[in-house]
């Protein structure tokens, strides 16, 4: 069963022609029950106190949380069913347990340890970054002592934020050595989120990272991570993979799967199709291309079909439909399209060995238990 039904669906125009002709034909065919017309949307108020009364017990201020998540649903134009709600839910209390900003045992520590890891590969000494550290800001202390003082990655951002702006050639020197990615209460890519700042419906308290730190900006852009993408899974458990690994890895895994199994050649289930901003070919690639002449695909289509694997559009492509085909025959039965990823987690913030199939499994629990009894 598909989470939602998203706006992006409508984005593509194959995609609004397939509904245009879906339609027609439901509408020729009768298939609409005569005087029964569709219920109406649900009143935002019915479903504020649906999300309140789905949540935990405990969380301050359920109320602002269910205004921020409902106003999310209805900017962008998702269907706020229970289990689109408990999808939300369960990412959120495994990601920070409702908080905006949640402490990180041991951040400061990790975090500089992390900068001379960044300095190091572009060949900066430490004692440049230390003397840069040692420099005041502008509540009087150094960045320093502010650094060995954070609890939280909001304030870790917020410190670089500040050395990067006021420091003579500190975004020069330093531009990439924050090391805060993701943030806020569903630790969503802080990435993400700048991709999305055209759409971002509300005004930017300074720039989208801060955005991320605040509660309405860190739901908007992690459910639209979670949800607005059009996607084929039979369950949500594909999709929590997804939330952690990235659109589509989960389809994308059992791609790779199929291709192992038509080539003879082991791939890692990691869900990277290709090597991003690089044309050199990837270890998928390659495999692919040793049944080049099975498929009838030549490098450049095959190319051409992986550079789709961040779309729905990839399973539209002959590579794809070819490639399962050739594996389901020589299999004997039909391969499952969707896999979790066999990635493990990486993170200065992980102090043990977490996998992306643990992530999903955590959520899913969580998933299921707010859609049978609640959290």
């Amino acid at each position: 069963m598909n989470l939602t039904i998203c706006r992006a669906c409508a984005s593509s125009p194959a995609i609004r022609s397939a509904l245009s002709v879906t339609a027609a034909i439901l509408v020729l065919s009768g298939c609409s029950t005569p005087g029964k017309p569709s219920p109406p949307p649900p009143e935002p108020a019915v479903v504020r106190a649906q999300i309140v009364e789905l949540m935990p017990d405990g969380i301050p201020d359920r109320e602002g949380w269910a205004h921020d998540i409902f106003s999310t649903f209805a900017g962008l134009d998702l269907p706020p069913t229970k289990e689109n709600i408990c999808a939300v839910l369960a990412v959120t209390i495994q990601e920070s347990t409702f908080q905006v900003a949640p402490p990180v045992p041991g951040l400061a520590k990790i975090s500089r340890e992390e900068i001379y890891r960044r300095a190091a590969r572009l060949r900066i000494p430490e004692f440049l970054i230390d003397a840069a550290l040692r420099l005041e800001s502008p509540n009087g202390e150094s960045y320093s002592e502010r650094l060995n003082s954070v609890e939280d990655e909001k304030e870790l951002s917020a410190i670089f934020e500040d050395f990067l702006g006021t420091v003579p050639l500190g975004q020069q020197l330093f531009g990439s050595f924050n090391p805060v990615r993701t943030g806020g209460p569903m630790q969503v890519s802080i990435d993400f989120a700048e991709s999305l700042a055209d759409d971002y419906p509300y005004a930017v308290d300074g720039s989208i990272r801060n955005e991320v730190f605040s509660r309405r900006g860190g739901m908007y852009f992690g459910i639209a991570h979670l949800l607005d993408y059009p996607a084929n899974y039979s369950q949500p458990l594909y999709r929590f993979a997804d939330f952690n690994a990235g659109w589509y890895a989960s389809r994308n895994a059992a791609f790779q799967r199929a291709v192992t199994e038509a080539s003879g050649i082991t791939l890692a289930l990691d869900g990277d199709l290709i090597i991003h901003g690089s044309r050199t070919a990837g270890s998928t690639e390659l495999a692919v291309r040793t049944l080049a002449e099975q498929l009838d695909l030549n490098d450049g289509a095959i190319r051409q079909a992986l550079d789709s694997g961040d779309t729905l559009a990839f399973e539209e492509t002959r590579l794809y439909q070819r490639t399962f085909a050739l594996a389901d025959r020589l299999a004997g039965e039909s391969l499952p399209r969707a896999v979790l990823p066999g990635i493990t987690l990486e993170s200065p913030k992980i102090t043990r060995q977490l996998t992306t199939a643990w992530f999903a499994n955590r959520v899913n629990d969580r998933h299921r238990r707010c859609m049978t009894g609640g959290l």
